[in-house]
């Protein structure tokens, strides 16, 4: 009796959504010896390359018997496959276009994009042109996945209006290799995150699980009691306090659609001026008009979630050396967070 279990993992922060495919099969008993890359391009329907599962055993993505094999290797009976890939599906036409964005490291490779708020990563239901994979189209001809695939490159994403750091890949083998990484979570994601509130504490972890609202499916809700949605772990650390709002650096210990955002706001700190999560009204704070107008103001400085992806760390695919790529905070957040430093300074008396 055959067994074939496919999962598409989501793992994210906010819609940082990393999307891969993860395929386990268990082998009739009565199957005669096949080189596995050809059987599981059987297996899976023919709509993923011998190519991209070639990359995927060069990569250590494909197992037998929870053991890493070459694509060469001969399938035989009650064998148990695994086997990670990126995300295939495709929904429309990809469309190449000169969209501006700002690259700080390139090799052969891959890419380290810097991406700044209110770019949406790639087409979707309502954001089909003007994306960040459109201008990839349009200036690197040759990106992995880009024959019948709607991600061209990509191995994770951020929300339209999270700015920073990602990686693109610019080859099968890299693209492989990376997404391994993501999936595993053995690499590091650091986040710069402007919240509303105060702590007792410097640092701390946060932990429930997160899954859609059932209430509002544009957000994701925490469930502590762990009977629906996926695990998921933040670690934060103060940076700089204001009284009314800190500016703290997350860590992602897993990576689940709006988790920043969702855990922040499970806690008590929603992100400074989040609409989705409850940030984009006065929070914290006296009652004073003079106050008030001053957060309005920082709200129009700063007209979305404050939250910038900092730091991106992973092993290099082909040096094997462990890289760390960090981008400075965009404008709109620099400028408001050294509005609250004036504040501080100056608070009036209460």
């Amino acid at each position: 009796m055959e067994n074939h279990k496919e999962d598409i993992e989501l793992a994210d922060e906010g819609s940082e959504q990393e999307l891969f495919e993860h395929h386990r099969i268990v082998v009739d008993a009565g199957q005669q010896m096949l080189r596995i890359d050809k059987f599981l391009q059987i297996k899976l329907g023919g709509h993923i390359s011998r190519t991209k599962i070639q990359a995927g055993a060069d990569a250590g993505n494909l197992l037998v018997n929870d053991n890493p094999v070459k694509s060469s290797y001969k399938v035989k009976g009650n064998d148990v496959i695994s086997i990670l890939l990126p995300e295939p599906k495709r929904i429309f036409e990809l469309l190449a276009e000169d969209i501006p964005f700002k690259i700080d490291y390139e090799d052969d490779d891959l890419l380290i994009v810097n991406k700044h708020p209110g770019l949406v990563v790639h087409p979707g239901f309502g954001n089909f042109t003007g994306t960040l994979v459109n201008g990839l189209l349009w200036h690197f001809k040759n990106l992995p996945s880009q024959s019948g695939e709607s991600r061209p490159g990509l191995v994770h994403r951020l929300d339209k209006d999270t700015s920073g750091v990602m990686v693109i890949a610019k080859n099968e083998f890299s693209l492989a290799f990376l997404a391994k990484q993501f999936f595993d979570r053995t690499n590091d994601r650091r986040y710069y995150a402007l919240v509303w509130g105060d702590f007792e504490e410097n640092e701390g972890t946060i932990t429930g699980n997160i899954g859609r609202s059932l209430k509002d499916r544009r957000m994701q809700e925490v469930f502590p009691d762990g009977d629906f949605g996926k695990h998921a772990v933040t670690h934060w650390k103060v940076i700089e306090r204001f009284g009314y709002v800190t500016l703290v650096e997350c860590k992602l210990e897993t990576g689940r659609t709006h988790q920043i955002r969702a855990h922040m706001r499970y806690i008590g700190h929603p992100l400074f001026n989040d609409s989705t999560y409850g940030g984009d009204r006065m929070v914290k704070g006296p009652m004073f008009t003079r106050y008030k107008q001053f957060v309005d103001n920082c709200f129009k400085m700063c007209p979305r979630q404050a939250l910038h992806a900092k730091t991106l760390s992973f092993v290099h695919p082909t040096t094997k050396k462990w890289v760390e790529f960090k981008s400075e905070l965009p404008q709109d957040m620099h400028d408001v967070i050294e509005k609250w430093r004036e504040y501080v300074k100056n608070r009036p008396t209460e």
